[in-house]
Order: C-alpha cells, then structure tokens, then sequence
C-alpha cells in the first residue's frame, strides 16, 4: 500500500503537532523559564531539581502506561486522552504559583507526555512503514525541534511583561490549538489489521523483547537517557554560573541548542538510511557524548556552545535512530518495543536532576555533574557498538528519503 505526498506530510504534521505540544512546550519549556523563576524566588535550583525529577517519574510512568495502550483498540482513544489532557496541564500551570501544587502539575505533566511521546510516532511509523515509507518516519521530530526554538522565544520575548507562574501563558495559549490538530490530524491515520497468528485471534506472534540483538540496544538506550538530560535541563542555568553578566550566550545558549536540534534531524534521517541505523547512533553518541563534556574540558563561552550545538544536534537524532533500528531488529513488536524503550529511556533519565541535586546539596556545581552525562554516553556508545547487524535492518535502509 502506498500513500500520496499530501497522506504523508498530514501524517508528519499531527505527529510533529502532538510532540510540540508534550515535549517542546509542557516539559522542555521549563529549562528556558528556568532561569526566569530563580531570579522570580519562585523557585531555588534544589526546587526545580525536585520538579524535574517528579516531570521524569510522571514521563517513566507514562511510557509504562503505553505498554498497556498499545493495542490497536487502545492506542488511539489513549493518545488522544493524553494530548488534550497534557494542554489543559501547561495551562494550570499558569495560576501554580504553589510549589506542592506544582509538584502534582508536573508529575501529571510528565505521565501525559510519556504517553503521547511513545504512541504518537509510533502510530506515525506503523502507519509509514505500512505505506513503504518508514525511512521518513523520523522527519516527525521535526516539529519538537521547532518547538524547542519557539519554546525559547516564548520564555524569554515576554520575560520582562510576566513574573512567576504566569509565565507559562504563552506556552498554554500555543499549546491548546495545536492539540487539537494534533488529535484531528492523527484521527485521520488508519493502520491496517496485524498479521494473524497461529492462534487464529488475529494477533501477530509473541516475541521476547530481549534477545541478543535487542538487549545491548536496550542498555545503551539507557545511558542515552541518563546522559543527555543534564544539559537539557539546565543548560541556560549553567550558562548563568559559567558566563559573566551580558554575556549573549545568557539569553541564546537554549536557541543554539534548538537550532542545531532543528537543522539535525533531517540530517540524522538521511545517514540512517544511507549508512545505517546502527552507523548513524555510533556517530550520535560519540558527539553527544563530547558536548555533555566540554563545559568541563573548556569552561566559558566555548564549552556552554560546543554543548549546546552538540548535544542539541544529536539527542533527538538517537531517539529516532534507536528507534528504527529496534523496529528492524524486531519488526513484529511495533508500538510495544517503542513504549519499553521509552520507559528504560524515562526511567534513566529522571535519575539526572536527582543526582544533580544531590550532588548540588553536598556543595559541588553544576557544571561538575555534567561528568555523569558524559560517561553515561560512552556507555551508551559501547553498548551500541555491541548491537549485532542483523538482515532485517534492510527494511529500513531501503526505504527512500
């Protein structure tokens, strides 16, 4: 089956709207307000560890929660659920100007984000390779990656009109229409019916989700979670302990980071296709891996933008990457791969802002933290080079750009 152009781009485009929605502007809109809410005494940087911690048990828990709703029957209704519900959250969050309220905010926050971050590319990508398309699948992304440079001019174009809580209002009054694209255009997307097996349920047949291709995907997976969320937490607050006053680096060094997001992901699309899966998340983690370190190997300007840039230019290119390769290793699992790749990858990843905080609290810097960022990408690196080639993956690398 194939789809024309127009299928194909609408289907890109609810994708990338559902993503702006719970990624761009719910979760990651609160690392460039971050340093507003500091210089607000709405929060203190143990605080706002605190709450990114509780964002990424919310995000585990979502992802979890996706296990559960990715039959067909569920996916979809769950999906939508979980989109309408993430925007109503960015807009309550704009009269929290209570820390434990906030706390239950961006718990929900996260569990409704980790929802809609497994399912909605997943129904992108079944719905793609379907069509013969799945080498576009990770074009999807696009549309966070925008929202992260939009997310950045939102927090900080208004920043000397609002104060504390209602700050997050120009983040809900973008977020709550391009939701409800998100769920018109989504709704359009049909997937065909799963190979029937033995049993004759009309099911296709239970595979283990570890295996010896798959588990060392699994592991690296989870440093990739543990290693990039330090700089995107607090990247622009490590640009303040880093930088001297009026500095440009102060107010840009999130817009680099969107930027290079933005630019990468086409990129990082391509080399999968052309060099392989596998290749392209080798390359990924070893740039990442060199971002994540070079606020400490070069303190200052240079290390605050050879992060941003590099760390910006490769985490969502490893998310979709990842991706692809698992559903070539295992391309009967769909849906529920993706959802048990997630919730190792949110499950890593909420551990960064608590040891950062616990680090923070016994006197050490934020910028000594990032070490741990560092070295969780070389493990994932290791372990991505341990992942066996295996003659599936062509599904993928044959699909045209």
């Amino acid at each position: 089956m194939t789809a024309p152009p127009r299928q194909i781009v609408l289907a890109l485009l609810g994708g990338s709207a559902a993503l702006v929605v719970v990624h761009a502007l719910g979760r990651f809109a609160f690392t460039p307000l971050l340093p507003h809410f500091l210089a607000d005494g709405l929060l203190d940087l143990q605080q706002a560890s605190q709450l990114a911690t509780w964002n990424y048990v919310g995000y585990l828990l979502g992802a979890l929660l996706a296990l559960v709703l990715h039959a067909p029957s569920r996916l979809r209704p769950g999906l939508f659920l979980a989109l309408l519900l993430n925007a109503l959250l960015t807009l309550a969050q704009c009269f929290a100007g209570d820390y434990a309220l906030l706390l239950v905010l961006r718990l929900a926050n996260g569990i409704s984000n980790g929802v809609v971050f497994v399912l909605a590319p997943a129904l992108v990508l079944e719905w793609l390779a379907s069509r013969q398309r799945a080498g576009l699948s990770g074009l999807v992304y696009l549309g966070f990656a925008a929202g992260l440079l939009l997310s950045n001019g939102l927090a900080n174009w208004p920043a000397d009109s609002l104060s504390g809580a209602q700050r997050w209002l120009p983040m809900a009054a973008l977020a709550v229409p391009l939701a409800l694209l998100g769920v018109w255009l989504l709704a359009r997307l049909q997937l065909p019916p799963r190979p029937a097996s033995g049993t004759g349920k009309g099911t296709a047949p239970a595979t283990a989700l570890f295996d010896r291709a798959s588990t060392p995907l699994f592991l690296a997976y989870a440093g990739a979670g543990l290693g990039y969320i330090l700089p995107m937490t607090f990247l622009p607050t490590l640009a303040r302990e880093q930088l001297p006053a009026g500095d440009p680096l102060l107010e840009g060094a999130w817009r680099w980071t969107a930027l290079a997001c933005l630019l990468s992901i086409p990129l990082w699309n391509h080399l999968g296709t052309r060099l392989g899966d596998r290749r392209a998340l080798l390359a990924s983690y070893a740039l990442q891996a060199l971002g994540a370190a070079a606020p400490l190997l070069w303190p200052g300007a240079n290390g605050v933008l050879l992060c941003a840039l590099l760390v910006g230019g490769t985490f969502v290119g490893s998310v979709l990457l990842t991706q692809r390769l698992a559903r070539s290793l295992q391309p009967h699992q769909g849906p529920r791969l993706s959802a048990a790749l997630i919730a190792l990858y949110g499950g890593a990843q909420l551990a960064g802002p608590w040891l950062a905080g616990l680090w923070i609290g016994q006197g050490g810097s934020l910028t000594q933290s990032f070490a741990l960022g560092a070295g969780a990408l070389l493990w994932a690196l290791a372990w991505t080079w341990l992942i066996p080639l295996h003659p599936l993956h062509k599904e993928i690398q044959q699909c045209p750009t």
